[in-house]
Order: C-alpha cells, then structure tokens, then sequence
C-alpha cells in the first residue's frame, strides 16, 4: 500500500498526470492483479445483501417509480430490471438506476466509515447492469466490484466530505467509473478521463441527508452510478474531462473541500497488490444508518436490565463526534424528534432508533418504521428524554486506523427517577467482523430468506442462491442469471404521467 499526498497546485506549475490522484486511481484499475479468494466470497456475500435489501424494497414508492422510468428505456440485449421478467432488458444506465434504487431505499446493505462515509454495496447495481449489457463474464465482474471497493474504501479513508457538508456519493462516482474500466480491461488513460468526469459530475450537498429528508436519499447513489456509466462511455468515444480534477487551482478540493492549502493522504495499493479492501467494509444486521447498530444491539441488552421503562427519567448517549452531529441532537433537527417524520428521517435519528430497540427488545425493517409506531406515546416520551454528547474518546476510536480498535458505538448512561444510573457501553455492532457474532455467508442466507419471504417462492429464491454462490464460473452471457423474478402481478406501477 502507497500512502498518496494529494493537494492543490497553481495552473501555472504544470502537474503531470501521472501525479494526479485520478491517475493513480486508474493504474489500479488497470492493473490486472491476482484477486483474493478472500475477497471473491465477500463480493458474493455483498450480491446476496444487495439482492435482500432490493427485493424487500420492490414496491416501496421510490423504487416504483424509479423502475417506472427504466421501463421505458428498453433495449434489446441490454440489462435486467430486479423484480421483472429477465427476457426483458433494458440500456444499462437506465436499469443501475433502478435497481440501485432499490439497493439503496431501505438503508440495509453494507457500511465503510472513516474520514467519511460510505455504502460501497452501492457500486454493485452499475456494475452488474454494465457486466449484462456488454456480455462479461462472472470473473469480469468480480474484478470489477473488488476494484471499485478498493477505490471507494480508500477514498473514504483519505478525504472527509461531509466536514464541508458534501454527499458521500462524490467518492461514489469514481469508485464505479473505475470498476467499470477494470471490468471492460480498458486502458489507464480512459479510466483516467473518467473517474475525473465522474466526480465532476456528482458532486452534491448533504442536504439530502438533512431535514425533510426525502427519496433523494435513495435515489443519489443510484444516480451517481448512472452518471458514472454514461462517464465512461463519453471518454470511450474519446472525450475528456475537468483535469487535474482533484488537485486543480478551481478543483474539487480547492474550491469544495479544504481549499488551496489542503493536504489529504490517500492510500492505495501498489502495482501488482492484491486488492482486499472489501474486507474491512461491514454489513447491516438493522435496517438503520450504520452508527447505530452497535446501539440497537446495546438497547435490546438494557430492556433486559430495566423492569418499567415508565421510570426512565433521561438518556444520555456518549459517542463519537459523527454520530453526535449527524444523526443525534447535535445536529440540532427538529425532524430527528418529529414523530411525523418520514421514514428517511427516522432511520437517522439515534434518538428515535435506540427508544424502539430499547422499548421492543428488537428490530424490523418495516415494523419499526410505521406511522403508528412513531406516534406511540410510550416512545415518544423515551425518544424526548434522550440526548446526545461528544465524548473525544469514541471520536478516536471512530478514526482509528487499527480496523481492530475502530468502533462506531457510545456510552449510554439511562436515569432512573429515583436516582439509580444503569450504565453500559459497546463498541462495535455484534455482527461486525470483530463484533461478537460476525456476518458469515449463512447470515447473508438467512437475511436473504428473511427479507424476501412472501416475494419470492421457494424455487426462485433457491435458484438465485445457488447461481451467486457459482459467479466465478459463470460465463460471458450469464449474467442475467443474477437477476430476481417477481410475478408481474407482485409488483406496483406508478402510472402517473411523467416526460419518458
């Protein structure tokens, strides 16, 4: 691994492109290193997470809308729609929409958290629909995956977005561009050109993460990767972009990010290192924002300890500065205590998060979400006696290098009204790779079978779990395979008029 500095230099001091991070980033996406076996699994654990996630998401409104707009991009030999008839296909731009829409709706595939934020799993719709649409094979596509993995894990560890309230997709874009250059074994100069044009063009606010959060949310990522494709297609046709793009005098981080005296340090690895970054990214047992896995699983082991919960007189939770300004009463949100929230805002308030886990002893991907179970007055009175600190200590341990001493949990002290305190703290989530019951393949199985019981019958589900289990063998052509079929009659239309 090569630790990268990357700042900003005057137009007139002339930066080779072989400095620039975008160069760096296609090298590796160019270089054709050994993939880890290690590496190959957890790629299949992540399809399977993405296909639960998506299938469970099918006729929630955005995703309906979302595959109503790809249905009207019909191609012949194109990519598969989740949940339609895989005879049908469609451009490939069009169905990464679509299906990384319904990846993303329910905010419960996989997690990376360092200097920024991220859902690498997001770069799994893009590239499968490319991997369809240009007849690649299941090896072509593993590489691709792993290869956007390590860019997007990298990217997350060397530069903070959100310090400068930037959405996180804008490491997306290029993690995808270069996975899709990986896949299609283009050269460094393409992938070049557009992992630059891809993080040009996705560079948002967090405003989408804020306030009257809406289907944005889902919608951005999904959005990043159909920009990111139509990105590399520019530049295959020989176009080129914004350069240098990350270090420029009115670049990225000059005029967006830290400005013209920023220093960011990116690590990568070298020529020929096998890329495994994947395996530090973690995936979600709760449908939640990631920071508060640790904390439902710490909720459902209070209940234990408290007998009435009418006797809770306040909850303090002591935790890192992220989840304190995020998603906690630091970001100072009236939405975050809203019991007439949308669902998007639910899923980031920790307040509103640890009062259902601590009340219910559980968690569900829709239960816990309902109008009415907001608007439970029991809760309502937990979730208002509930405030969030900065405690340095878990900022640390947040940042820490060491994926063994990173943590992403809190301290919670809750006040009885007489006085008595029951303290307890976790670091990391159970199914955390160091959690106390890991995510293994079997858990991906049975997420899996959970999410989609009542969508898909047996047959189906058993067909598709095998197939992804066989991906490395399957052959240019077959990836449609990787597809979901749901009855036609399964699945809800928006029938409103739009411009496609």
């Amino acid at each position: 691994m090569i630790v990268h500095n990357v700042r900003v230099y005057p137009s007139k001091r002339h930066l080779p492109k072989k400095n620039q991070l975008a160069w760096k980033i296609a090298e590796i996406a160019s270089d054709n290193a050994k993939l880890n076996k290690d590496a190959i699994e957890m790629v299949i654990n992540r399809i399977i997470d993405n296909a639960s996630v998506a299938i469970a998401s099918l006729n929630r409104r955005p995703v309906v809308s979302s595959r109503e707009m790809a249905l009207k991009h019909s191609r012949k030999n194109g990519a598969t729609l989740f949940g339609v008839n895989s005879k049908l296909k469609f451009d490939c731009e069009w169905a990464a929409w679509s299906n990384g829409t319904a990846v993303r709706e329910l905010d419960f595939h996989d997690t990376f958290l360092a200097a920024d934020y991220s859902h690498p799993g997001d770069n799994i719709p893009p590239l499968i629909s490319v991997a369809q649409q240009n007849k690649k094979s299941g090896l072509d596509l593993l590489r691709g995956i792993i290869t956007a993995y390590e860019v997007q894990v990298n990217l997350v560890k060397g530069i903070c977005l959100h310090k400068h309230k930037v959405d996180h997709i804008a490491h997306l874009g290029p993690s995808v561009a270069a996975g899709i250059g990986s896949m299609l074994k283009l050269n460094t100069e393409t992938i070049y050109q557009a992992v630059q044009q891809s993080l040009h063009t996705t560079i948002s606010t967090r405003q989408s993460r804020k306030g009257e959060i809406s289907s944005w949310k889902a919608y951005a990522p999904a959005h990043a990767g159909k920009l990111a494709i139509e990105a590399v297609d520019r530049v295959m046709r020989g176009e080129g972009a914004p350069s240098p793009i990350y270090e420029g005098e009115d670049s990225v981080i000059a005029r967006i990010l830290d400005g013209k005296k920023a220093l960011y340090k990116v690590p990568l690895p070298k020529k020929g290192e096998t890329k495994k970054a994947i395996l530090e990214t973690y995936t979600k047992e709760y449908s939640a924002e990631y920071q508060s896995q640790a904390l439902i699983d710490l909720a459902k082991k209070l209940k234990k300890r408290i007998q009435n919960l009418n006797q809770i007189k306040k909850i303090d939770i002591y935790t890192s500065h992220h989840t304190h300004y995020v998603i906690g009463t630091g970001a100072n949100d009236p939405q975050k205590m809203d019991p007439n929230a949308s669902r998007e805002t639910l899923d980031h308030s920790i307040m509103y998060i640890f009062a259902v886990a601590l009340e219910d002893g559980s968690w569900h991907h829709v239960k816990s979400y309902t109008k009415s179970r907001a608007r439970r007055k029991s809760t309502i009175k937990i979730w208002r006696s509930i405030k969030t600190h900065e405690d340095k200590k878990w900022t640390r341990k947040y940042h820490d290098p060491n994926p063994r001493k990173k943590a992403f949990g809190a301290k919670v002290v809750i006040t009885l009204k007489n006085g008595k305190k029951i303290i307890e703290e976790q670091g990391v989530a159970d199914a955390h790779p160091y959690g106390s019951r890991p995510f293994r393949r079997m858990n991906y199985i049975n997420k899996f079978l959970t999410l989609t019981d009542n969508i898909l019958n047996k047959k189906e589900s058993d067909r598709f779990l095998k197939v992804v289990q066989n991906l490395k063998k399957l052959k240019s052509g077959q990836l449609d395979k990787l597809n979901i079929e749901v009855r036609k009659s399964n699945l809800k239309r928006n029938l409103k008029k739009g411009i496609f």
